[in-house]
């Protein structure tokens, strides 16, 4: 390993800003030399610009502008272009986050160039390979050098993949840094205000590809959505993905619906946090819904979070059960999770993945999953 080692993280979506913030800062203060590729998957600057401000991450040494497109379209921009930029800093690391496309083609153009990789958000599984999500998480996980778990339950999942323990750290996770450190700023008051919100409304976001990607799902979608705002108004940031489509299916802008742009980070968690009901197909918003103790309904058959619904706030419900689920979790009131909280969602993720990645590039050898074993 070089005297003074590189890390650079690959970032795409604004779920990878959140991830990689509390790591950027926790390496930063451990002194390790890093830079960001901002791959551009997400190019509004409502999606990635305003995050880097929310967040405190540094410039990027690359913004790569790959956008949308299809997902070949997209992964063969990707690749071309993290395959350059790669090559040119030639780094001793490379961090990938989550499981977006801009996760897959940085750990296939690193494992061509043989360049050493670390994944944050490893082992998540919904055992449904007709999410591309899924598809892009075993791959990534089998190509990493360093796994970093969120949550037990990955660590069997690994280990049934055969992906060997001495790579595989349960660290906690990172995006629940983040909302920790935002806590004191996630005040509802303004953004419902600027937005001409009631006291109590709903918030839903919706752009998952098995949701909105046929006008029939879109359609099914909608009509739930509207059920539900016949109940409570509901405010939807909607995600450049589906736009027109739930649009062409009913989702305007109207008296019980508010269609706006997308927010920034603190932004979009402060209108959560004063939420009586969260709607999604996110991710993210799962956890972050499990933490702030709001109502979270998740318009999928699956997630591969179920620590969420077994230690949140969390349901998974289909269009059809939407209105009915809704009725029930705003007649329930505010929520409270489900037993303990998941283990290490303590704010500390960023600094114990830091620490793994400092002394491994030292060369050090760590035990695998730092604060806790692997499951048998």
């Amino acid at each position: 390993m070089r005297e003074n080692p590189l890390v650079l993280h690959v970032l795409g979506a604004r779920p990878n800003f959140v991830k990689a913030a509390p790591v950027v800062r926790a390496l930063g203060e451990l002194g390790v030399r890093q830079g960001i590729i901002h791959t551009g998957q997400h190019y509004d600057a409502l999606m990635s610009d305003v995050f880097f401000a929310d967040l405190g991450l540094p410039e990027p040494v690359a913004n790569l502008a790959v956008g949308s497109g299809t997902h070949a379209k997209q992964t063969a921009a990707l690749l071309v272009g993290l395959e350059e930029v790669i090559g040119e800093q030639d780094p001793d690391l490379v961090v990938v986050y989550g499981d977006v496309n801009s996760t897959l083609a940085a750990i296939l153009v690193c494992a061509k160039l043989g360049v050493r990789t670390a994944h944050v958000e490893a082992g998540l599984r919904s055992f449904d390979r007709g999410m591309p999500e899924e598809v892009n998480r075993v791959v990534t996980d089998a190509l990493a050098d360093l796994l970093f778990a969120t949550s037990p339950e990955a660590l069997s999942y690994l280990a049934s993949e055969g992906v060997p323990a001495s790579k595989v750290h349960l660290v906690g996770n990172p995006m629940i840094d983040s909302l920790f450190s935002a806590l004191s700023q996630l005040d509802p008051a303004p953004v419902v205000a600027r937005l001409g919100l009631p006291e109590r409304y709903a918030v839903a976001t919706l752009h998952r590809p098995a949701n909105v990607d046929t006008p029939e799902a879109a359609k099914e979608l909608v009509d739930a959505v509207l059920a539900v705002a016949s109940r409570i108004p509901i405010v939807v940031p909607i995600h450049p993905r589906g736009r027109v489509r739930l649009a062409e299916a009913g989702l305007v802008d109207g008296e019980l619906i508010r269609v706006v742009d997308p927010l920034g980070y603190v932004d979009f968690l402060s209108l959560v946090r004063g939420a009586a009901l969260v709607v999604t197909d996110s991710g993210g918003v799962q956890e972050e819904t499990t933490m702030l103790g709001v109502p979270c309904l998740t318009v999928r058959p699956n997630t591969e979070r179920p620590i969420t619904i077994t230690h949140g706030t969390n349901r998974l419900v289909t269009p059809a059960l939407l209105p009915a689920a809704a009725e029930k979790a705003l007649a329930d009131g505010a929520a409270t999770p489900a037993g303990e909280l998941p283990v290490l969602w303590d704010g500390q993720a960023g600094p114990r993945i830091a620490t793994v990645i400092s002394a491994w590039l030292k060369g050090d050898n760590l035990a695998p999953a730092s604060q806790g074993k692997r499951s048998e």
